[in-house]
């Protein structure tokens, strides 16, 4: 089941995309596509409504961040030994933690902003995970069952504020519209394997990242169990597992977004995403 949000910012509607591409509107059996309605009970409830019931909606509306009222935006960093090596730095002995500001949180299409002051303006595509079932403390046997879904994840990055600014990671990866998520929430029990999806961004037309996360150093099942020794994990909680090299500061000479440009990224089975680049005004 493919799950979404749409209309306009700020009042997205919950919906779902039926079998020939079509949305349908699921405001008469779920609030929003976030909190409570990603428990599992609540996730095998939509699964037995038949999409031809509900409302089809008409005409392409905006489609809105694929999960609402996210509690935590958690991502990893240098999940991936080649893109470690690719920015000078080594595969961590264990994951590396941040946070991006809810605020950052943007439809999958929407304008992303380069922020005032802005020079190095990155991309790096992610398989995202969205927790359904709270807890802590979590075992890696029992790590699977807390999943709601998958989506792509744009981790935009200001990589001058993020690295040469000093201190943590998160103002770099924070501005506004930094977070795109979507197109839409794929639910657990049709992503068979998490660890061998396609992954890829392409700016301009041309394709920079090209992976697959099955060269995660740390999987979705390990990061499950280890930010639960940290944290509670709550329903809507949405996590960033990383990116496969081919960012900008990866290239020779390295690349950067500027007004105008277009990343389009996608990750196997989850969908695609594509967004034009603006000036912050």
């Amino acid at each position: 089941m493919k799950l979404l949000r749409y209309g306009p910012a700020g009042a997205e509607k919950p919906g779902l995309l039926d079998a020939d591409g079509a949305i349908r509107d699921l405001s008469g059996a779920v609030a929003d596509i976030g909190g409570d309605a990603l428990l599992p009970g609540s996730i095998e409830k939509l699964k037995a409504i038949d999409p031809t019931t509900l409302p089809k909606v008409d005409g392409s509306p905006r489609l809105g961040p694929c999960v609402g009222d996210v509690g935590k935006f958690m991502c990893i960093g240098l999940n991936y030994s080649d893109h470690a090596a690719e920015t000078g730095g080594e595969v961590p002995p264990e994951p590396i933690l941040f946070m991006k500001a809810n605020s950052a949180i943007n439809g999958p299409n929407d304008d992303v902003l380069i922020p005032r002051d802005s020079e190095q303006t990155d991309w790096e595509v992610e398989l995202g995970f969205v927790i359904g079932k709270g807890g802590k403390y979590i075992s890696e046997a029992d790590a699977m069952s807390h999943v709601a879904g998958y989506c792509v994840v744009n981790d935009v990055s200001e990589r001058n504020f993020q690295i040469r600014m000093e201190g943590q990671w998160t103002k770099g990866k924070s501005c506004d519209t930094f977070g795109p998520l979507g197109p839409w929430l794929v639910t657990a029990d049709e992503v068979a394997d998490p660890q061998a999806l396609g992954l890829w961004t392409e700016v301009n037309g041309h394709r920079y990242q090209d992976g697959n996360t099955n060269t995660m150093v740390y999987g979705v099942q390990f990061l499950i169990s280890y930010l639960s020794r940290f944290m509670s994990l709550q329903p809507g909680d949405v996590v960033a597992t990383g990116t496969p090299p081919g960012v900008g500061m990866g290239q020779k000479p390295r690349v950067f977004l500027k007004p105008g440009d277009t990343m389009r990224l996608g990750v196997e089975g989850l969908g695609v995403q594509e967004q034009k680049l603006v000036a912050d005004s």
